[in-house]
């Protein structure tokens, strides 16, 4: 590790190193938002980019790395949008558009997926086994009982591939619809698909 700069306070070990590197990106983009650069996070730490990259490859990185760390907090605020909806359906459409909102106004996880940020590895990572486990959380999450209503662990898998792959493409090609409009689209669309999918075993 080294020795100099950090305004100062040099990290005790590599694990403090990368905390106070992700607090000073979070810093940064609160500041400077989608121009977020690797030399921006140096800066705010006081050391080269040398430094920043010993721990993390590049911006990508960095950001994709800042962004896991404010998963729980977007996974919570599209929970408290979906409270009280027990209708499989229904949740899931509620769900896609809690998602669209929160990623287009989050400035952490949402940055990521943003018009001049996102690139075809950030987009292909909707279906990798982190995808998965994100949109389990929100599956897990919603207020409806999945066993009574019929679905099976398969028929949850086919749902985690239908939201993911429906997320997936509302960033690679974002539509303008809004509001209700929005809702009856994917109501018609992946609402449709959960309606005729419980198999009940």
């Amino acid at each position: 590790m080294r020795t100099h700069g950090w305004g100062g306070r040099v990290p005790v070990n590599d694990d403090e190193a990368r905390a106070r590197i992700l607090e000073a990106t979070r810093t940064t983009i609160d500041r400077r938002g989608t121009s977020t650069g690797l030399a921006d996070v140096a800066r705010e730490l006081g050391v080269t980019r040398q430094t920043v990259y010993r721990y993390y490859a590049g911006i990508d990185e960095l950001l994709a790395a800042t962004a896991v760390q404010a998963v729980d907090a977007l996974l919570e605020r599209i929970a408290v949008r979906l409270r009280g909806i027990e209708q499989p359906d229904v949740a899931v459409v509620e769900g896609l558009v809690a998602v669209r909102d929160e990623l287009r106004d989050d400035d952490y996880v949402g940055l990521l997926l943003r018009a001049d940020r996102v690139s075809a590895p950030v987009v292909g990572e909707f279906t990798s086994e982190l995808g998965r486990t994100f949109a389990r959380s929100i599956i897990d999450r919603m207020d409806v009982d999945w066993t009574a209503c019929g679905y099976t662990d398969d028929d949850l898998g086919t749902l985690i591939e239908i939201l993911l792959r429906t997320l997936q493409s509302m960033v690679l090609d974002p539509s303008d619809r809004d509001g209700d409009d929005m809702r009856r689209f994917l109501d018609a669309w992946a609402g449709a698909a959960v309606r005729a999918m419980p198999t009940g075993g």
